[in-house]
């Protein structure tokens, strides 16, 4: 008996482990303010209320039941308000 089939089959399952948490890394993380340099904290406090009102737009579209089609003119909407 050969070991190839063995060793292919473990190589595709670490690809697939290692692929999978690659996606969650490519998440966009809420900026700390506290962690940049001073010059760039107003940036950074301004990106973050940006972020969090994006985050509050989306709960809203996910509790109304918006349909993925209609999510991007619903979020934009929520936040021109």
């Amino acid at each position: 008996m050969t070991k190839e089939p063995f060793g292919l089959a473990l190589r595709f399952v670490l690809f697939l482990i290692l692929v999978s948490r690659c996606g969650a890394s490519f998440a966009e993380k809420l900026v700390d303010p506290n962690s940049v340099a001073l010059e760039y904290r107003a940036a950074a406090e301004k990106r973050r209320a940006e972020q969090l009102k994006l985050s509050e737009c989306k709960k809203k579209a996910d509790e109304a039941k918006v349909l993925p089609r209609d999510r991007a003119s619903f979020v934009t909407s929520c936040l021109e308000k």
